[in-house]
């Protein structure tokens, strides 16, 4: 799987959660998803027949609006001889601002962060996220085990994708009945049948997930009985895989029934994944500001200054900051000088130090994305922080939004 940007993850997001939030009057919001592999001049061809299909669309604006998107996705991709690497996005619609008559024409075409798997033509009253959201998801890849004496299947979790990794079965014999050799000889049998079966999942999960460690989110391990907690408890495991268990969960099935039934009893834990994370950074953060030789640094201005010298280790962002990153620049002497704002305040005029002549604004940026590209240019961990938690808040709140956790004490 190809690197993806703390960048392009971040514009990912921002461009999924505006999009959430837009609703047309009508269905009227197309959404349109291009694999690479898709022939440019085959989609053009479609739109032209939706087109022409969308002239049986009863309401009169409704049906304006939709052939308005369509001709302005098919402008778009003429733009596009193919399709980029990873396919392409396309998000187009009217959406009203106030009352009827205040629709104004949106338009998102963007590059997603990993491939595009499936051609879609979607048209509804707002617009059609969730392959972007599959595609977020893809990046947390958990491992799955589920077992019991007799079999084994081991798997991956990605996004909501299943992979069945490798299914072993064991021979363990079953109860022994009367007759033949004494039931304590019998027992001692089984239990080294167990265990020796038990010591071969562990080489395959080991096999399965050692590969893929440093993105493994974590594991996930269940089965019917106690077999499951002696696999975990005892030696079967790489340490840097067992670290990883997260859950474990009593299942009714073993095989693919059992996969499924881990992943939807671990939903809860899964979901606060994401929020142990960012806890786990904050009080990292936290914690170098009481100590004295911390490394703790907020504010815009310093965790700024420490980025560009390559000194911070991981950048924390609150999703709540609401700051944009102006560029002026002299038109007479060429000096440039930067300034953040407010999201929704009117920039102030500047005039040039040197010359004093009016400076022009030539660039505008979202201060978390500026932040973000410093912060990729020097290897520097992105952690952007949710409002949902006390950390996150204190972090908004407290310290405007921007933090880091340094490599090194700056002096």
């Amino acid at each position: 799987m190809s690197e993806v940007s703390s960048k392009e993850m971040y514009e990912v997001k921002k461009t999924l959660k505006e999009l959430e939030d837009k609703r047309g009057r009508g269905t009227e919001l197309v959404s349109v998803y291009i694999p690479p592999d898709k022939q440019v001049s085959d989609v053009t061809k479609q739109m032209r027949d939706e087109l022409g299909q969308s002239s049986n669309i009863k309401s009169k604006q409704t049906r304006k609006n939709v052939q308005s998107a369509i001709e302005v996705i098919i402008q778009r991709l003429k733009l596009f001889p193919k399709p980029p690497e990873k396919g392409l996005v396309l998000f187009v619609g009217m959406i009203p601002k106030g009352g009827p008559g205040t629709e104004k024409m949106e338009t998102y075409v963007f590059q997603p962060p990993e491939t595009v798997q499936t051609y879609i033509y979607h048209c509804d009253n707002q617009f059609f996220v969730d392959p972007l959201k599959q595609i977020i998801e893809y990046k947390e890849v958990y491992g799955v085990v589920v077992l019991d004496r007799k079999e084994a299947t081991i798997a991956t979790l990605r996004g909501k994708r299943i992979d069945i990794v490798k299914q072993l079965t064991s021979g363990v014999p079953g109860k022994h009945k009367a007759g033949g050799q004494s039931q304590r000889r019998f027992d001692r049998v089984i239990e080294l049948a167990a265990h020796e079966f038990l010591k071969r999942i562990g080489r395959h999960v080991d096999e399965a997930f050692l590969p893929i460690k440093d993105e493994l989110k974590g594991v996930l391990i269940g089965g019917p009985g106690h077999t499951k907690n002696d696999f975990v408890e005892g030696e079967y495991l790489h340490y840097e895989i067992k670290d990883k268990v997260i859950n474990i969960v009593d299942t009714s099935y073993t095989g693919d029934f059992g996969v499924r039934e881990i992943i939807d009893e671990s939903e809860d834990t899964l979901e606060e994944m994401d929020i142990m994370q960012e806890k786990k950074f904050m009080k990292r953060f936290l914690t170098g500001l009481i100590s004295e030789n911390g490394l703790s640094t907020y504010g815009e201005k310093e965790v700024r200054t420490n980025l560009q010298m390559g000194a911070v280790e991981v950048l924390l962002i609150s999703e709540n900051l609401k700051t944009k990153r102006q560029t002026y620049t002299c038109p007479a002497c060429g000096t440039i000088e930067m300034q953040t704002t407010k999201q929704h305040q009117e920039a102030p005029e500047k005039r040039c130090p040197k010359c004093n002549e009016n400076m022009k604004i030539t660039k505008t940026q979202d201060t978390a994305e500026e932040l973000i590209e410093l912060a990729d240019e020097v290897n520097t961990h992105v952690e952007v922080i949710s409002i949902e938690t006390e950390e996150g808040n204190q972090l908004d709140k407290a310290f405007g939004g921007i933090a880091g956790i340094l490599r090194y004490k700056v002096k």
